[in-house]
């Protein structure tokens, strides 16, 4: 039987610790690169119209 290692998780073989450590790190990349892209942003980024793109009323 592998020796137990304690992690954060509670004691586990030493493999599953190296698995729970990559997930984790993929995890955290995937997090930060959402935020940075405001892929979970509850306020939309809205694009600011130009003049070009308005219609102008007929008077």
């Amino acid at each position: 039987m592998p020796k137990m290692v304690h992690s954060k998780y509670g004691y586990e073989p030493p493999e599953w610790v190296q698995a729970d450590a990559r997930l984790d790190k993929w995890y955290k990349d995937k997090k930060r690169r959402a935020n940075k892209h405001g892929a979970f942003s509850l306020e939309k980024k809205r694009r600011k119209q130009h003049a070009k793109d308005k219609k102008m009323p007929l008077s």
